[in-house]
């Protein structure tokens, strides 16, 4: 060191450290680091302190809870004697008093100082200490892999867990002893734009609130004062946030000191410690309860407001994850990780190691039986019905209805997402500006189906981004892509961590992994088999290329990885103390009280859904073709059968005409087959999209109805163009028995009764089946049991069983209104010419017995759209189901 440098003294807590300039000082919970802080604020690697040429400088390493001088967060600045420097909190931290030392130093004082006074400095500037060395893993029973290629620091003819784990060596790094800590060593390779890795579970990861951030802001409050908070200008509090009313809740104090948190009728909710206000409900609060409204929550310190505004710096863990499914069998075992804000984290693995039930236990789509995931050390499955909408998800299939442009596409997403009193300019605004973020304005026009794979995911990206999350997940985005479009995705979830969020991808494609902040590398059985940095990872593994890593999973799925894991140095790096620090305790609510309001009334999702639905069908010329060319040709089919009486009764010395009940039950049967195909492929192509949307809010009851709504009125319309083509040369009956001047409209009603009703027998098969292909068997084989039973083939009445049977198919009634507008017991000749009475009775021709038959057949379709709804509860996350 120089002459004339002062040595600065830094004292915390009692304890004290002199520096001096010849060399930087890394501060936080590192115990292998040279100032260490034991406080769960402070980071992992927190701050570093070094000389900078003319004064001292302290420099935040991306730390969670940021590091503050003179009450500023900073990310590096110069400090000297009298710096007020905190570290996790401007207020409350832990400070640091800085101090410059009496004496100058000469070469090397200054570090025989800090060594004498510091243990911590001494140990960085002498030989790494070293940590204890993991027990060897003993190989599964006739173990001989094929030994990886040889590498400088692997001992030949060693099997890669009974290695002793080391970094991976950069060129110009020198040889690291086996017992070292590699993170504290190894460079990041992924590029300067990464932030620095920061260990989430000691501290720095999982605080213990939104206070431990420092609040965004104070707010004053005066007794018998209300403060109304809300989007608009006129509010005491406005908060910025489109989640967020017009006029969302009010805060009042009471004459006798207490406060008041009362809801205004809000859309998205106001929620208490993360469950929600009935909607205008009301509760009191206290000084350890929290407010959540929007990306805002809110807590009373004495006599004032703080505000925390969620801005994307937040942590996000999982602990001890477990899921057991039917039988015993754990598909998810032990699961513990957890990561800093603004990171990418990749998960790998093989088929088998439970990546899609992770994802799933992470969002809380399907929570895990035992163990608890924390965002911002706030328990997800409890506080479920707030923090949905700071998560966004993104599916493995698009989450957009392809037929659309991409604009229009975001338009009704933001319509279902936002507050319904959400201008349209307040819309347009957002999506304009995701669609910038995202570099698709120029594709904003375009159909959703135009698009490449990669331009695609962006768009379902996109639609994620209009609620501004924190967290976002990722299933397999680049499933199908080529290795040029795999990277562009990676490079854009690289961007999305860099400006301000955790982004969690699941995916099966490794190469671009170095892009990446963290790895999780999950083994068949579903456990943990490595986390840590990725250009660690094969290195921890032992061999050269991730081909070989799959292979070893493979050929030995009994070796207890999860083991070798939890007893390597890795593990005590990166995940050791995930239950250091407990999180907040949150009574678990009645289910009811879970779920989290709808973001719109049911009347206006109703209603931008219709509108979307028919959006959808008018953007798709050749489905809208088909939909009209499919019942002119069944209509056309029923009239070449040749009836010479039509459907009326024979003149003359005929007695009977045969012809009018095969003509009918070409109609009937024609349009069951029609109805039932304009629904069958519904529910299953948009099931993903459900999924998505109920998770946001969407009413179960408003989206099926829209479905009901758009479909009934398209097949309505296909019955009259199937009963126009097939009675336009037909002669009818002269009187009907409901409709007595118009029999033909009377006939029309059991043909638009039939189809609708199949139209949700539709609905039915679309919600039980898995996959499209499915439907179509199902569809054929529905027409033809129609077909069967329609009653004109053979008798069915007076047959027990069949009969019985009978009553469950919507064609027998349909015909049996038709019939009984004909008379088609006296038009038909009888079953059995011995007994010429014996005339079935769901064809009486009188009006009672008319009304029956739709009534009946009407029934059989609300009955269908009931099982459609409870089959619908299937596709939600579990804690949106009623």
């Amino acid at each position: 060191m120089g002459h004339g440098v002062p040595e600065l003294v830094l004292e915390l807590n009692g304890q004290t450290w002199t520096l001096d300039s010849s060399r930087s000082y890394t501060l936080g919970r590192d115990p292998q680091g040279d100032l260490v802080v034991e406080d769960a604020r402070v980071s992992w690697r927190h701050a570093t302190v070094h000389w900078g040429g003319r004064s001292w400088v302290i420099e935040d390493q991306g730390s969670t809870n940021g590091t503050y001088v003179q009450g500023r967060r900073i990310q590096q600045v110069e400090i000297g004697p009298g710096s007020a420097v905190h570290l996790g909190n401007a207020t409350d931290g832990p400070r640091l008093t800085v101090s410059v030392s009496g004496s100058v130093s000469g070469a090397g004082s200054g570090s025989a100082a800090g060594a004498a006074q510091a243990p911590s400095a001494q140990s960085a500037m002498a030989a790494p200490q070293q940590a204890p060395q993991a027990a060897p893993q003993r190989a599964p029973a006739g173990w001989a892999p094929q030994a990886p290629p040889p590498q400088a620091h692997q001992q030949p003819h060693q099997a890669p867990w009974q290695q002793q784990q080391q970094p991976q060596q950069q060129a110009s790094t020198p040889h690291i002893s086996q017992q070292q800590a590699p993170a504290a060593h190894i460079p990041h390779q992924a590029g300067a734009h990464h932030q620095p890795s920061v260990n989430p579970l000691h501290g720095g990861g999982v605080p213990q609130g939104p206070g431990d951030r420092g609040p965004t802001g104070f707010h004053q409050f005066a007794v018998g004062r209300v403060m109304r908070i809300g989007r608009a200008l006129d509010n005491e509090l406005v908060v910025s946030d489109l989640q967020v009313s017009r006029h969302h809740a009010e805060f009042q104090s009471t004459p006798d000191g207490r406060f008041e948190i009362r809801d205004l009728g809000s859309h998205n909710g106001t929620y208490v410690n993360g469950q929600p206000l009935p909607k205008s409900g009301s509760a009191l609060i206290g000084p350890n309860d929290t407010v959540g409204v929007g990306h805002s929550t809110f807590r009373v310190v004495g006599d004032r407001l703080e505000e925390f505004v969620d801005t994307g710096e937040v942590s996000f863990s999982a602990r001890h994850l477990t899921v057991t499914v039917d039988g015993g069998k754990q598909i998810l075992r032990d699961v513990s990780f957890g990561v800093p804000e603004k990171s990418l984290v990749a998960v790998i693995g093989p088929s088998g190691s439970g990546k899609s039930t992770l994802l799933k236990a992470l969002t809380g789509y399907r929570p895990a039986d035992q163990g608890d995931v924390l965002y911002d050390n706030r328990n997800l499955y409890k506080q479920f019905a707030e923090l949905r909408q700071r998560i966004g998800l993104v599916p493995q299939d698009d989450i957009l209805h392809k037929e659309l442009t991409v604009r229009t596409a975001l338009k009704y997403a933001a319509k279902l997402r936002f507050p319904a009193d959400t201008t349209e300019a307040e819309r347009e605004a957002r999506i304009d500006e995701v669609l910038r973020e995202l570099k698709l304005d120029i594709h904003k026009e375009k159909k959703v189906t135009s698009l490449s794979g990669g331009q695609r995911k962006r768009v379902s990206v996109a639609l994620e981004l209009l609620t501004k999350p924190s967290l976002i997940f990722l299933d397999e985005p680049t499933s199908g892509l080529d290795p040029g479009m795999d990277r562009d995705v990676m490079q854009l979830l690289r961007g999305l961590a860099d400006d301000g969020r955790t982004v969690l991808v699941v995916t099966h494609s490794v190469a671009e992994l170095a892009l990446c902040d963290k790895l999780l590398v999950m083994a068949p059985g579903g456990s943990v088999a490595y986390f840590g940095p990725p250009e660690e990872a094969l290195n921890f593994f032992g061999y050269s290329t991730w081909a070989d890593v799959f292979s070893a999973f493979e050929n030995y799925r009994d070796y207890d990885w999860s083991g070798r894991w939890r007893g390597s140095q890795h593990y005590q790096m990166y995940a050791a103390d995930i239950d250091a620090v407990a999180p907040q305790s949150v009574h678990m609510p009645p289910p009811q009280q879970m779920r989290p309001p709808k973001p719109q009334g049911w009347g206006s999702q109703l209603w931008t859904l219709v509108r979307r639905y028919v959006s959808v069908i008018a953007s798709d010329r050749g489905f809208i073709g088909l939909m009209v060319l499919l019942p002119a040709i069944l209509g056309g089919v029923s009239v070449v059968i040749p009836a010479e009486h039509g459907l009326a009764a024979p003149t003359g010395g005929d007695r009977f005409n045969g012809g009018a009940g095969m003509i009918m039950m070409i109609l009937v049967v024609g349009m069951c087959f029609s109805g039932a195909a304009n629904s069958v492929r519904e529910l299953i192509k948009e099931r993903v999209i459900y999924e998505r949307e109920r998770a946001t809010g969407l009413s179960r009851s408003a989206y099926l109805m829209s479905k009901v709504i758009v479909l009934g009125v398209t097949t309505s319309l296909q019955a009259v163009i199937i009963c126009a083509i097939g009675f336009s040369t037909r002669k009818l009956p002269e009187e009907g028995l409901v409709i007595t001047g118009s029999p033909a409209a009377e006939l029309c009603l059991s043909v638009i009764a039939i189809g609708f009703t199949s139209m949700m027998f539709g609905l039915v098969i679309s919600s039980l089946v898995k996959t499209a292909e499915k439907t179509m068997p199902l569809l054929v084989m529905f027409a033809i049991v129609q077909l069967v039973f329609t009653g004109v083939l053979f008798q069915i009445f007076g047959k027990p069983g069949l009969e019985q049977f009978a009553w469950l198919m919507p064609s027998r009634w349909a015909l049996g209104a038709a019939g009984a507008t004909l008379d088609l017991s006296h038009l038909m000749a009888p079953w059995d010419p011995q007994k010429p009475n014996d005339l079935d009775p769901v064809w009486e021709h009188t009006a009672a017995q008319w009304s029956i038959n739709m009534t009946v057949l009407i029934a059989i379709g609300v009955a269908c759209c009931f099982a459609v709804a409870r089959l619908l509860r299937r596709h939600e996350p579990e804690v949106m189901r009623k």
